[in-house]
């Protein structure tokens, strides 16, 4: 079953997977009102089980969510799912967000350009490869002071020395907000996967695998759409599982694994 793509519920899909078997998942689900998918629904909390049986002691599951604005409200969805992860054994590892450049328009409050990224771990994360990124001030100190009166002294003593301040790396961890452009020629490159409704970036879901998972894991998407958590699973050396419940998916999917070398 491995480094293919099951056109069924994923909920059968991992009904054949042994307890503590997958390394990493990265997904996003269809939530609320905002995805319409095939007429589908799924039961999330048995989902959840499934996933936190399936997945190896020190895995990871980053599970992509938002909310919808219904009746004026926000339903909140996001925060009981982090919520029932939690209750049924994960840890919440990190609350990540996923910031893009569109926009839904709700007139009556700031526009939304953004959804969660939970980070729930099964244990302590047994794989952390963080992303670097430029340090916009690599001349400053490396010594990071607790108030503003100790960086005050810190650099009136340096001045009284005559002492070079040392100079920090020239990258450093990016932080948890992650700014990704989306849309046509953003997302991805393979014009099939805008058949889809809702593409995963590309990026999104390279930059995770490469965090969480190392070469030869096994990384799953229980809501695989378009392929894009299959795809940068391969291109980095990674095993893959999908599910996908819709046969016109499955077959976009299929197709942007075809054109890879």
């Amino acid at each position: 079953m491995i480094n293919k793509i099951h056109n069924e519920s994923c909920l059968d899909t991992m009904a054949r997977m042994p307890d503590d078997f997958i390394d990493l998942t990265i997904t996003s689900p269809p939530y609320d009102n905002l995805r319409t998918y095939k007429g589908y629904s799924f039961d999330f909390e048995k989902i959840a089980k499934e996933l936190y049986r399936v997945t190896k002691q020190g895995g990871v599951v980053i599970w992509v969510v938002g909310d919808a604005t219904i009746k004026k409200s926000e339903t909140g969805t996001s925060f009981r799912q982090a919520l029932f992860f939690n209750d049924i054994g994960f840890n919440i590892h990190d609350t990540m967000i996923y910031h893009k450049n569109g926009l839904v328009k709700n007139h009556n409050r700031y526009e939304q350009n953004f959804e969660y990224m939970f980070v729930f771990s099964k244990g302590s994360p047994k794989t952390f490869n963080p992303i670097k990124i430029p340090c916009k001030y690599p001349e400053a100190e490396t010594a990071r002071k607790n108030s503003f009166f100790s960086n005050t002294n810190e650099s009136m003593r340096s001045a009284r020395s005559g002492k070079k301040r040392k100079p920090v790396g020239t990258e450093k961890i990016k932080g948890n907000i992650w700014y990704i452009t989306t849309g046509h020629g953003h997302s991805t490159k393979d014009k099939i996967a805008f058949n889809h409704p809702a593409i995963f970036p590309e990026k999104l879901a390279n930059d995770h695998v490469i965090s969480w998972s190392n070469e030869d894991d096994l990384v799953y998407d229980p809501f695989m759409g378009s392929g894009t958590t299959a795809k940068m699973a391969v291109l980095n050396r990674r095993n893959f599982i999908g599910s996908e419940i819709s046969k016109d998916y499955c077959d976009i999917a299929e197709k942007r694994l075809k054109t890879l070398p």
